[in-house]
């Protein structure tokens, strides 16, 4: 028996430090063929969890490595009757997270991209060293396939200068290219393009608020189909509360607590991003846990929820501002789709704003893009589910192909 063909799919990789996240997709018929998630990659124990074509399979062991993990998933594949290798595979499209000065549109991966994006690791320490392993990683064991990065921060690359500059010393700044870069870029594209179609508006008409809320979470503002602002920086660190991550704080706290906590550059990294946010308010950083137990009358969940919630009105007012005229007001990503209290205290008490949420189609839950506003609300707010894997085959294929 021959193996199947999957001509014309992509595989779109997204490669964190310990994970590899991957999904094969037909990005014309939107069909998603398989997916999986191998973690704890280089620990003791390791899983992998393989769909294809509606059939699941969780394989256990150990993954020295990612070079094991891909190997592993292509042996997955290989028990489905696929031969990745051979099996008409278009392209490969790898998630990136930092960009830097270097790239502002998706690239075909050769050494010297691969060489750009390790030099510009420095600005994205915990994200951009598992990207290139993972892109090194699929290119020994699928040399003859395109493989093309796609990153986080292209869709901001053109912010407005008042946005994208920050009031330090210019020389200082750039030297060491500091600035806001911004991050999420793909899922803000395609939300807010979705965002259009679902309106049946043209999308170089419309103005948009996105908020993507996942355990890591960003917003934006699209003036007529162009970003003008958003709340993550240099680093995935800055703006909202996020699961583990602080957003905004002032600077002088690293400056306290090194010099009177006496904690290291390392320990004040770890600090502010792994042991902060939801999780270092109140030691959970699954929200719908924080929601039981807010709603269960625990004060710490409660106080992690509200914090959470001033955060995201405070941007809110700010980018209504910054538009002059809102058109919509977006959700999407794990905690927007799901969490529709979020959704109803972030925007209560805004009617005089000409902003009403209805509360019942709040409350449906669906995979479809969909309204939530009442009638007579004059802004429009929606829930627009996010794909950032189409997303990413779409480009991969575009450069790829030159389509």
């Amino acid at each position: 028996m021959s193996a199947e063909r999957i001509d014309g799919s992509v595989l779109v990789v997204n490669a964190g430090s310990s994970s590899l996240k991957y999904q094969v997709l037909d990005p014309t018929t939107e069909e998603v063929i398989a997916d999986g998630l191998a973690e704890q990659i280089g620990e003791g124990s390791s899983r992998i969890k393989h769909r294809y074509r509606g059939h699941d399979v969780v394989v256990e062991g150990v993954l020295p490595d990612h070079e094991a993990a891909i190997a592993t998933v292509l042996e997955l594949f290989a028990s489905d009757g696929v031969d990745i290798a051979d099996s008409g595979l278009a392209a490969v499209g790898h998630r990136v997270v930092h960009g830097g000065r270097s790239f502002f549109a998706p690239t075909l991966i050769d050494e010297t991209v691969r060489s750009e994006i390790e030099r510009i690791c420095p600005l994205a320490p915990l994200h951009n060293p598992a990207n290139l392993v993972g892109i090194e990683a699929v290119t020994a064991l699928l040399p003859d396939v395109p493989a093309v990065a796609v990153f986080d921060t292209a869709f901001f690359h053109d912010l407005p200068a008042a946005a994208s500059t920050y009031a330090l010393d210019a020389e200082v700044a750039q030297q060491y290219a500091i600035r806001r870069y911004g991050f999420h870029g793909t899922s803000h594209e395609y939300v807010s393009r979705k965002t259009a179609e679902t309106l049946g508006r043209d999308y170089g008409e419309l103005n948009q608020i996105v908020l993507h809320l996942g355990n890591g979470a960003s917003m934006s503002a699209v003036a007529c189909g162009r970003p003008i602002d958003t709340t993550m920086g240099m680093t995935p660190l800055e703006g909202l509360v996020m699961g583990t991550r602080t957003g905004d704080i002032d600077a002088g706290i690293v400056f306290q607590l090194a010099r009177v906590a006496g904690m290291s550059i390392d320990d004040i990294d770890t600090l502010v991003n792994k042991r902060s946010g939801l999780k270092g308010l109140c030691g959970e950083n699954d929200f719908r846990s924080v929601l039981e137990r807010a709603d269960a009358g625990d004060e710490s969940a409660r106080l992690a929820y509200d914090v959470y919630l001033h955060r995201l009105r405070r941007y809110i007012g700010a980018y209504m501002i910054e538009l002059g005229r809102v058109d919509a007001i977006v959700f999407t990503a794990g905690v927007g789709e799901n969490a529709a209290p979020v959704r109803a205290d972030s925007l209560a008490g805004l009617e005089n704003y000409g902003i009403e949420i209805d509360a019942e189609r709040n409350a449906i839950r669906s995979s479809e893009p969909r309204v939530i506003s009442t009638d007579a609300s004059s802004i429009t707010v929606l829930v627009v589910p996010t794909n950032e894997e189409l997303a990413i085959a779409r480009q991969a294929m575009a450069v790829a192909y030159g389509d």
